[in-house]
């Protein structure tokens, strides 16, 4: 018995050490003390065995022992191991800040830490603004008329866009610009998602172009000139980065910018020779000023001794001698200015650099440090307004489209794709609103810019397919009624665009992560450059300390022992605990695939993906239960919140069985997953019952539904185009007094009180206000109801010969 006790302890003891890492002497002191007790207690062969590892724990783990053997035969294989990390890859490494990021991959994320990051909201101008203004520039816009009319927003609304300074939300107040957080900038760009061209107009300039690379690198006369001109339009930037050869691998720029001497104007002037071809550049058919990224070479040595100088970023006026612009690429889906820009020995002077020739050579650090920013901003913002407006419209189709004598809204099979889509607006709503809100507290999320990019676009994806599949013969007949088809067609614009997807999820969600937001990975790799034995050993066995202690963590809490306190609520609580068991699971899996497989990670994708599904997964259900914590909550967002949490952990941990069935190593896939999962999976997908109340209460005129569409286009002013979201909210608030009317029209119809021909909702309204069922003013209220019911379910038709453009080739079929 005393046997069993003394190796109950010494296990109870060492986990205890690990979970809280402890370190080499609180183990020791554990294994010592309870050798001891095995001799007195007549358990001589245990007590000598728990000394005996004593010994060997104090022998590898005191600093002062290990120094002397251990720690340079660890350095030199680690030398010999660790992956090479080029110049390029360590500016991304080095770019932007670690924040929630680096909780989640610590194995122990503190919560704390997260609800400290308060949201102060808007201020007074900044609401006003999107109140106002946005609902005038969202109330300017026809989608067909801009996607298949003109091609182009209509004169007046760039004439107001620029009036109103939204292409200068990013630059001070100073510089004549709006100077707007991050959280405005977002829900502006949110509540212009209405048209997928305006928001990609307004958001472009807003995000990674000239405009932000000016305010953080640029000169001051830079900046007095350009700064105020971009705040009120009269230039128009671009920013042309990719290529025919380089899109992902931006740092492949085949572009060269060569220093030379040539005379201007009777002068000679030291300057750049630049020979480009630029693909797929936003707002290049109308840009007045280009921002361009090229490879520079000083092959004379005219600026000193380096011939290459690396990526550099210059701004250069639409009218430079050489440069050939203005012609248009045709985007899938949606007719936002985007066109190729050429240039052949494009003279400009070393001024024209951004920041000045310092700068030469900086391009790719400048260029990485703002896409962490600008790229939580535009799609992500993009994708969450495209996500409200789309809940919005299939809700109130949904509701007013009837089947089989019932709204199809009261139907499983609807209801399931409705509350699919709730709950991804609610993710997105959530993580843009908390990311931005780091960002307005000086944080430059750039791991977290990769999770929102890729996961918030194919949200997006995945929502308009459902809405799509909701609204049936509506969505698939283009034409002025039709307000979804043509966002839906244009959606493969945002998953391929600032970082395909596919390279975002496979390379740099936890290719990036794993060294940019682990505790100590970067500081391995820092001692190894410098030969630093010293710096190697501490965070080499703080290392060794976080991997048995998120072995221990993972273990006991997915066991229900241990589980942290958490400052949530009781509906929140269960989901941050969970969070964190998964947190610590994920370090040590991730410490484990680094480990077996070196530099060779690099080429495992489909690994390095699931990881970052893991990772991403994780931070998507944190910033929900942080808006949950912080939010005004309504009727039935607990509801939405379960739904939600569920959802990702379910696939959080989905990514974590793909992973472990496709380790290379099987043993060690055999030994993490008792670990990480030793119950089996805890999270499947929410249950049918959420799902019913989802999705009835986003179809009705609910306190969820008006929560869930916040900060979009829903009023219907005088001399606007035509809102059908405000239609679809003015037909749900009459809804509750048609339905009971629909109820006893129907009942009538089947009971043989209404003419067997009274087939037409309206033919069964007269009839029964002839035979008394119902009063004038109920016969009333209907006739316009369902007037206006009627004419929301319509869809267009047109002339036969309307949709060639070569009206010689149409073929007259029957034609007399």
């Amino acid at each position: 018995m005393i046997h069993l006790l003394l190796i109950v302890l010494a296990l109870a003891g060492l986990i205890a050490v690990m979970q809280r890492e402890a370190g080499a002497l609180a183990a020791l002191g554990v294994l010592a003390v309870l050798g001891i007790a095995g001799l007195v207690l007549d358990a001589p062969l245990l007590g000598l065995v728990l000394l005996i590892a004593a010994a060997g724990v104090a022998v590898c783990g005191l600093p002062l022992l290990r120094h002397r053997w251990l720690s340079p035969r660890l350095f030199a294989m680690f030398k010999r191991v660790a992956p090479k990390v080029s110049d390029t890859e360590r500016t991304a490494l080095e770019a932007g800040s670690v924040g929630w990021d680096g909780e989640l991959f610590s194995g122990k994320p503190d919560w704390q830490s997260l609800l400290d990051t308060t949201d102060d909201g808007l201020t007074d101008k900044e609401q006003a603004f999107l109140d106002h203004q946005c609902s005038v520039a969202a109330g300017m816009c026809n989608a067909w008329d801009i996607t298949r009319e003109r091609a182009d927003l209509p004169p007046e609304l760039w004439a107001y866009l620029k009036q109103e300074g939204f292409f200068g939300m990013i630059i001070p107040e100073s510089y004549g610009g709006l100077g707007f957080s991050a959280k405005a900038q977002s829900l502006v760009l949110q509540k212009l998602a209405v048209n997928e061209t305006l928001m990609v107009t307004v958001g472009v300039p807003n995000s990674l172009g000239p405009g932000e690379l000016l305010l953080k690198y640029g000169t001051d006369a830079q900046k007095n000139h350009y700064l105020p001109r971009l705040a009120d339009g009269r230039e128009i930037p671009c920013f042309g980065l990719t290529g025919p050869r380089a899109g992902s691998d931006a740092t492949a720029l085949p572009d060269t910018g060569v220093v030379c001497r040539q005379v201007v104007d009777g002068k000679e002037v030291l300057g750049l020779r630049l020979n480009f071809e630029k693909r797929w550049i936003t707002l290049a058919p109308i840009a007045t000023v280009v921002g361009l990224a090229f490879r520079m070479f000083d092959p004379d040595h005219l600026l000193g001794d380096d011939e290459d100088l690396g990526i550099t970023c210059a701004l250069i006026p639409r009218d430079t001698d050489g440069m050939e612009i203005g012609r248009r690429h045709h985007p899938i889906g949606s007719p936002f200015m985007n066109g190729p820009i050429k240039g052949k020995d494009v003279f400009v002077p070393l001024d024209t650099i951004i920041g000045g020739p310092e700068m030469a050579g900086q391009g790719w650090r400048m260029l990485v440090e703002c896409l962490s920013v600008g790229r939580c901003i535009t799609l992500p913002s993009g994708a969450t307004g495209t996500a409200r407006y789309a809940l919005g419209w299939s809700g109130g189709f949904a509701r007013i489209r009837r089947q089989f004598n019932v709204p199809v809204a009261e139907m499983e099979g609807v209801q399931e794709p409705l509350a699919r889509i709730a709950s991804m607006a609610y993710i997105a709503q959530a993580t843009v609103r908390q990311t931005a809100n780091m960002i307005d507290h000086g944080h430059k999320p750039a791991v977290p810019s990769a999770i929102l990019k890729s996961q918030l676009t194919e949200f997006q994806r995945s929502l308009l397919g459902d809405a799509m599949d909701i609204h049936g013969g509506k969505a698939v007949t283009l034409g002025p009624r039709n307000y979804i088809g043509i966002g839906y067609s244009a959606n493969p614009v945002a998953i391929t665009v600032e970082g395909a997807n596919i390279m975002t999820r496979n390379l740099m969600i936890f290719g990036q992560g794993a060294i940019r937001c682990h505790p100590y990975v970067l500081e391995e790799l820092a001692a190894k450059d410098a030969d630093d034995l010293k710096a190697f050993d501490r965070a080499f066995f703080a290392h060794t300390g976080l991997i048995m202690g998120n072995a221990a963590r993972a273990l006991t809490q997915g066991l229900g022992i241990g589980r942290p306190a958490v400052p949530f609520d009781s509906v929140a609580a269960p989901y941050a605990k969970d969070i964190a068991r998964l947190s610590a699971g994920f370090g040590l899996t991730a410490d484990a695939a680094m480990a077996s497989l070196g530099a060779s990670l690099k080429l495992r994708e489909m690994l390095s993906a699931r990881l970052g599904d893991v990772l991403s997964n994780l931070y998507l259900a944190s910033m929900v239960l942080k808006s949950w914590h912080e939010g005004d909550k309504v009727e039935g967002e607990d509801e939405l919140l379960h739904y939600s949490c569920r959802f990702l952990l379910q696939r959080a941990e989905q990514a974590f069985v793909e992973l472990f069935d496709n380790l290379p190593n099987r043993a060690l896939a055999r030994a993490l997953k008792p670990i990480v999962m030793p119950l089996g999976r805890r999270w499947a997908r929410p249950a049918d019952k959420l799902t019913r109340g989802i999705a009835k209460n986003v179809s009705q005129a609910s306190a969820l539904r008006t929560m869930l569409l916040a900060h979009t286009w829903d009023t219907q002013e005088q001399g606007q185009q035509d809102n059908p979201l405000a239609r679809y909210n003015a037909l749900l608030v009459n809804q509750e007094r048609a339905e009971p009317i629909y109820r006893t029209l129907n009942k009538a119809y089947a009971k043989g009180e209404l003419p067997a021909d009274a087939l037409h909702p309206e033919q069964r309204i007269e009839a029964a206000l002839a035979a008394g069922l119902i009063s004038e003013d109920d016969a009333h209220f209907m006739r316009e109801h369902e007037a206006e019911v009627l004419a929301m379910l319509s869809v267009d038709d047109f002339a036969f010969d309307a949709f060639a453009s070569a009206k010689e080739n149409v073929t007259w079929h029957n034609a007399a």
